[in-house]
């Protein structure tokens, strides 16, 4: 943990000056503008793209981006990995590059490893969950009921976003995919999404204490798409929203009352979350989830359909959603040289912007 409470003002101060620095650019989103929107502002506050450490070896994406008009790029998978990138020219010069563009820089990360390490089991495996079998697993998230392990998360999670500050104040710090959450007596009347939230709540009142700005997004994908029931978000935390869809056809037109694989489950959170902050994170650009790069390294060409990802843009505007990005893992130089055409990039940040 940081010491003493100058360090972490100056995190809080060097992530808010950052932030404002960026508003110059493209309809940035500062700390304090959830509450103070420009009517002349594009609707969609934040306008971005998701990339992974091999994706910026497209250098130019800063350039791309900014011309197309979107306001964010965030990093993603892993802490540690982002971290390592950081400490590379290459990494410095593209985060760079963002902030002398007028990007925003933010990080999408899978980190509850690096928030409980997985080191820790050993001597303390009541920090971790407790598989359906009645066994506790170092295989993914936490026991949420463990008030040390919530203490090591929080501590964990002001470190993590110290090393890598968002210049709008908003972090997201994801629990782990396909695994569930804590079965044991204190937590398995919980739903999964009751349990993240739990984590996401004591991650955020620590991270507030730094600065009283700073959001953290609750990821809805997969085990935790169906809402809370139980726990509340305190103040600062956001809803991030992953579909799990087919992408031939609107997402709005596979709405199934009580299916949470459709559209039904990001109406079923908002009835949880605020609608302003909320955020859709999508998958319209993510080459490498159409490819299934994990399995090949052949990546396809984009099946980039416009009016699909209008007819998405015009259902998430519908229910107030002021926060979309996606995905856009794969677009990168190899990319380029198998396929070319980029134009996708510049009709994402058209629709948005429409």
């Amino acid at each position: 943990m940081p010491n003493g409470m100058q360090t972490r003002r100056g995190f809080a101060k060097a992530s808010v000056c950052t932030a404002a620095a960026a508003v110059s650019g493209v309809g940035s989103v500062c700390l304090q503008a959830e509450s103070q929107a420009d009517p002349k502002e594009p609707f969609f506050r934040t306008r971005g793209v998701v990339l992974r450490p091999e994706d910026i070896l497209m250098a130019d994406w800063p350039e791309r981006a900014r011309k197309a008009g979107l306001t964010t790029i965030a990093s993603h998978p892993f802490p540690g990995t982002v971290i390592g990138l950081l400490r590379t020219e290459r990494g410095r010069h593209f985060f760079n590059k963002c902030r002398q563009v007028g990007l925003q820089v933010e990080h999408e990360l899978h980190a509850m490893g690096s928030l409980l390490p997985r080191t820790l089991f050993e001597k303390n495996p009541e920090m971790f969950r407790m598989d359906e079998n009645g066994n506790r697993t170092r295989a993914g998230n936490c026991c949420p009921s463990n008030a040390r392990a919530l203490a090591i998360i929080a501590e964990s999670a002001v470190r993590i976003c110290e090393a890598l500050p968002s210049t709008t104040g908003r972090y997201f710090l994801w629990g782990d995919d396909m695994v569930g959450w804590c079965l044991c007596r204190n937590c398995r009347g919980f739903l999964p999404a009751d349990q993240a939230l739990m984590v996401v709540n004591r991650m955020c009142r620590a991270l507030r204490e730094v600065e009283p700005k700073f959001q953290v997004a609750h990821l809805a994908y997969q085990k935790t798409r169906r809402p809370p029931k139980q726990i509340k978000p305190v103040e600062g935390v956001f809803l991030e929203f992953a579909p799990n869809r087919s992408y031939h056809r609107s997402y709005e037109s596979q709405w199934k009352a009580g299916d949470f694989d459709t559209i039904h489950a990001l109406d079923a959170n908002l009835e949880v979350f605020p609608r302003d902050t909320a955020q859709v994170l999508e998958y319209w650009l993510d080459v490498g989830r159409f490819s299934n790069l994990v399995r090949s390294k052949q990546p396809v060409k984009l099946p980039w359909k416009r009016d699909v990802f209008l007819a998405d843009v015009e259902a998430y505007r519908s229910r107030g959603i002021r926060h979309v990005t996606t995905f856009a893992t794969g677009v990168n130089p190899g990319y380029r040289k198998l396929h070319g055409d980029l134009s996708f990039i510049d009709e994402y940040g058209a629709g948005l912007l429409r």
